[in-house]
């Protein structure tokens, strides 16, 4: 039996390495069914994040059906998502390099059935009276890009032709089983999905073209979602007008509401095709549902609610035929993977694991759910991981140094699914804080307005009160607290660096520092996001300098590291190297690091890699942790930093 080794916090020696996180963990997407197979996307890191097409066949073999020079991925709204549709073998998919759609046959090569324009498609039905597809279209030969719902021949013979136009935005065009109707939402500047949207519903002439619109839900402070036929032809949607998504049908004659719950039955919408809810045989429907920041799976029919026994918490992309339910699903013990589920036997069967990381049960530092006090008398929640590892223990008079995990979005959420990123930390003897902040989706819509008009106030109080209360509970080390992030998680990691005086150091991937440019040069579908979270611009251009860490540096005073990708289009390399120079010029350690090709997150495994490496690399040079032997070779030069750290 091996001792267990007394050794300072930070410096434990794991068998969890940068190169098994970055290209362990591929990413899952886009859950489909037909027939007796199953279909998914695949982000493989080791292929520079390209976007592969799976096939599960009824054989129980999983196998590509798109080639390497293709890549399953839509630009549209820049986050993208819903860019295939199977049908009948033939699938339908949206290709990165050039955004036209192509059409693939069996084994057959793909073959393009839109023009060769600049325009992108996403979130396919299939109309099968006239042998086309009906999708979301972007147009992107006007200045700003128009977005529409579009048709265009399953056969490449025409298109794209526009069937509805005039909002700022559309999605989720859902034809009913028999293809007489259409149903759609639409919202407009400044909301966004999940501050307002209408649903639409119209018939469909035998021309194609659409009759006179129906608006059926919506407005400009209820979120309507998910809108989704039933097989008997009822219109079933989510909506958040009473404060949580739940789940409503509408037989014509005004909506029928089918949850009760004080939980979330849908989630934001950043990318098409998200699914929450699925119909089974005989009118009963299979949903997910997250409560206390965990997902949860249930069976709805007759008004009743019935929980479904899973080890699952995190719950996306969900679907189902007969008694078959297939989601991508996680857990603290288990990583994202493709999970089906057989409502007979209640038994589940992984298709596809996200990972293959070393990491035995004996390693996981298992995550604790919590809820603390904020400032003004809120409430903010988090999962916490202590650091974990069998081999080491820290001293008995230390406490271990805490990375708070600011999440993007910020209408986004952390979940407690195992991540090898999180265990990286962890198992080296490190705390970490996954922050829900306020503006968090998953507390219902009262959490979510938290943010309204005070983004870089609330989520930087949150996560600055979760560090404390930490601290006050004599959890981890207060003189050794970091705070990291990325997109808008790397503004809350910069504007609390830079307006609070609690952490010591903090890591910013492709975070924003100047809001003012972030209006002026973002796309947009986010390019009046804003407008909700700090004010209208240019009118309130105070409100944007006044919360801009980029104007305000000589209130930083501590240790940063930046993570930038090159070709980020939604906060450009500019954000960054502005800060850097200022930060330089003022004397304080800084790292910057580029990752040229990459855009709005690292897809690529060598640049998640060199990522990992540098932040352990950057912390442990700043608070003087000697793990030497993790770096052959620094990854990263750190400015102003003298030789003692």
């Amino acid at each position: 039996m091996s001792k267990t080794e007394i050794r300072p916090y930070g410096s434990w020696s794991s068998p969890l390495t940068a190169e098994d996180v970055a290209s362990a963990a591929i990413g899952l997407e886009s859950v489909q069914l037909e027939g007796a197979s199953t279909y998914w996307v695949e982000m493989r890191p080791e292929e520079d994040g390209r976007y592969f097409l799976v096939e599960r066949t009824a054989a129980g073999e999983n196998k590509d059906l798109t080639m390497k020079e293709f890549n399953v991925r839509t630009r549209v709204h820049e986050y993208g998502g819903g860019a295939y549709l199977m049908r009948e073998g033939t699938v339908y998919f949206s290709n990165f390099k050039d955004q036209r759609i192509y059409r693939q046959e069996g084994g057959a090569n793909p073959k393009p059935i839109s023009p060769e324009i600049p325009f992108r498609y996403a979130d396919y039905v299939y109309d099968e009276d006239r042998d086309r597809l009906i999708c979301v279209g972007e147009d992107h030969q006007p200045k700003e890009p128009e977005n529409k719902l579009v048709s265009v021949s399953a056969r490449g013979q025409a298109g794209p032709k526009t069937l509805v136009s005039g909002e700022d935005f559309y999605a989720s065009p859902r034809l009913s089983a028999e293809g007489e109707k259409l149903a759609w939402i639409s919202w407009n500047h400044p909301n966004m999905p999940w501050d307002g949207t209408f649903l639409w519903t119209a018939k469909v002439r035998e021309d194609g073209s659409l009759g006179p619109a129906e608006l059926i839900a919506g407005g400009e402070e209820e979120s309507v979602i998910q809108p989704r036929w039933s097989p008997r032809g009822v219109l079933h949607f989510i909506s958040d007008r009473d404060g949580w998504w739940q789940l409503f049908k509408d037989r014509g004659q005004g909506a029928e509401k089918l949850t009760e719950k004080e939980a979330e039955f849908g989630k934001p919408q950043w990318q098409f095709g998200t699914s929450t809810y699925a119909f089974l045989e005989e009118g009963r429907i299979v949903s997910a549902y997250k409560e206390g920041g965990r997902w949860n799976l249930a069976l709805i029919e007759g008004g009743e609610l019935e929980p479904l026994d899973t080890s699952y918490t995190n719950i996306s992309s969900l679907r189902a035929a007969e008694d078959r339910v297939v989601f991508i699903g996680g857990s603290p013990r288990e990583e994202t993977s493709v999970v089906e589920l057989d409502l007979r036997s209640g038994e589940t069967e992984v298709l596809r694991r996200s990972s293959s990381l070393p990491l035995g049960e004996e390693l996981i530092s298992a995550p604790q759910a919590l809820s603390f006090p904020s400032k003004h008398g809120d409430q903010a929640h988090g999962f916490f991981y202590p650091p974990h590892n069998p081999d080491f223990r820290g001293p008995e008079d230390e406490q271990p140094p805490l990375i708070v995990k600011s999440h993007g979005g910020p209408t986004a959420a952390s979940s407690d699914t195992l991540s090898g990123d999180i265990q990286f930390w962890t198992s080296r003897g490190f705390a970490v804080l996954d922050v829900n902040y306020g503006g968090s989706t998953g507390y219902g819509r009262e959490y979510r307005k938290r943010l309204e008009g005070k983004w870089g106030i609330v989520d930087v109080d949150d996560c600055v009160s979760g560090a404390l209360y930490l601290v006050d509970r004599g959890e981890v080390d207060g003189e050794r607290l970091m705070i990291k992030g990325g997109s808008a998680g790397g503004y809350t990691t910069l504007s609390a660096l830079t307006f609070r005086d609690v952490f010591r150091a903090g890591a910013s991937y492709y975070g924003v520092s100047d809001l003012g440019k972030l209006v002026e040069g973002t796309h947009k579908f986010e390019s009046r996001y804003l407008e909700r979270l700090i004010g209208p611009y240019p009118e309130r251009e105070d409100l944007y300098r006044q919360r801009s860490p980029l104007f305000h540096v000589e209130e930083l005073d501590c240790p940063v590291i930046f993570l930038q990708g090159t070709e980020d289009k939604v906060v450009p390399p500019e954000q960054a190297e502005k800060m850097v120079d200022s930060l330089l010029e003022k004397g304080l350690p800084v790292g910057y690091v580029t990752f040229e090709g990459e855009q709005h997150g690292f897809r690529k495994a060598s640049s998640r890699r060199r990522a990992l490496q540098a932040e352990l690399y950057f912390y442990c040079q700043v608070f003087g942790i000697k793990a030497a032997d993790e770096f052959p070779q620094p990854p990263v030069k750190i400015k102003n930093l003298n030789e003692e750290g």
